[in-house]
């Protein structure tokens, strides 16, 4: 059997490594391990996540908790190195873009394990975001690069990447979507909240360029406190953003309900039922595509390309203006969007093959 170490930090991992550990748990050629950094820690940012999908007991919790960029990541690696010493692994797996994916890819590669990460290629091409660093550097040094959409490849491909780390496996958030909708509706979630089907919308907000800038927070606050008047809006509020909230203006008249963050089944029955959706989150334009629910990405870029080419998201900005100018245009002319191809509920199925003919390319 080979060892797989398995290695999560933060929200997005655990949704693509749900789907990842039942298929590698089920496989008798691999022995799947668990490694939680701890770079999301407490209950409502972690532990629900885990109940949720069903995802065991870590074997491994770093609980390198938070701080800087540069000290979160140096302490996870700094804890990261004696569990790769001690499970000695055939193979370290990385999920996403988060400081988790770099500091263990990292540490795993300067002490020669083969390193697989999934959702390799996505690009933003904006170096301010810190995702952006850490896809990049990430991939530069793993060894099987797993692509969620035809958009990484060609990324990788223009990089520089062998074609032999190469892999189209499809999209692992969408596993774990389509797996568990049906739970996340009978909850019941729009009736609990007095919420009318089709009749809300929903924000979630928390990258630092959008609300570590009280102007800005301000900017897209404004331009939602205006959509409220048409489409109440229901934001469950990330731990970071909530901290700035107190100073935005905005917010006054507003018929924006602020609500604590919600756990993984809740915060999809949330979403199923919803007009529309106000984001800057990479997963969630993700999963309004498979929903079919209209997107709008409260950012100027986005390194899923394939929500907006196929999908029913649209890149939305950050201002007052290009925020309602893309809500008024999407209700005069509904963009009417098609899962994209691999988002099939089948990319764990998939990322096991890329595993099997990765290690049967070693033994020849």
């Amino acid at each position: 059997m080979k060892k797989i170490l398995c290695v999560g930090g933060a929200r997005p991992n655990f949704m693509k490594l749900a789907p990842l550990l039942a298929e590698l748990e089920a496989c008798p050629r691999y022995k799947p391990l668990l490694v939680h950094t701890g770079q999301h820690y407490d209950d409502l940012m972690s532990g629900a996540f885990f109940r949720d999908l069903g995802i065991r007991t870590p074997d491994y919790a770093l609980g390198a908790g938070p701080g800087s960029h540069a000290q979160q990541t140096a302490e996870m690696m700094k804890r990261f190195e004696p569990v790769v010493a001690e499970a000695g692994p055939d193979m370290v797996v990385v999920v996403g873009d988060v400081n988790s994916t770099v500091a263990c890819a990292l540490v795993a590669v300067k002490m020669g394990d083969a390193v697989a990460h999934v959702e390799s290629g996505l690009r933003s091409f904006d170096r301010t975001m810190p995702e952006e660093i850490n896809r990049l550097v990430t991939d530069a040094i793993a060894d099987l690069l797993l692509v969620s959409e035809p958009s990484g490849m060609q990324n990788l491909r223009r990089e520089g990447a062998d074609e032999g780390k190469l892999f189209l496996a499809g999209n692992l958030m969408i596993d774990s979507l389509l797996k568990n909708l049906s739970r996340a509706r009978a909850l019941g979630v729009c009736g609990t909240m007095g919420l009318r089907p089709g009749g809300y919308g929903v924000v979630t907000l928390h990258r630092p360029a959008n609300v570590d800038d009280l102007a800005s927070l301000d900017a897209i606050l404004g331009a939602l406190g205006t959509i409220s008047q048409e489409l109440p809006l229901v934001f469950p509020v990330h731990p970071r953003t909530r901290q700035r909230l107190g100073g935005c203006a905005a917010l006054a008249g507003a018929d924006i309900r602020l609500v604590q963050p919600l756990g993984y089944l809740e915060f999809q029955g949330l979403l199923v039922d919803s007009r529309a959706v106000f984001t800057d989150s990479g997963g969630i334009q993700e999963e309004t595509t498979a929903m079919g629910i209209p997107c709008f990405t409260l950012r100027d870029n986005t390194e899923r390309p394939s929500t907006i080419e196929e999908g029913t998201n649209t890149l939305a900005g950050t201002s007052r203006e290009s925020i309602l100018s893309a809500w008024d245009s999407a209700q005069r002319n509904p963009k009417r969007g098609r899962t994209p191809a691999l988002w099939d509920g089948r990319a764990a199925a998939r990322c096991i093959e890329a595993f099997d003919r990765y290690f049967a390319s070693r033994s020849e």
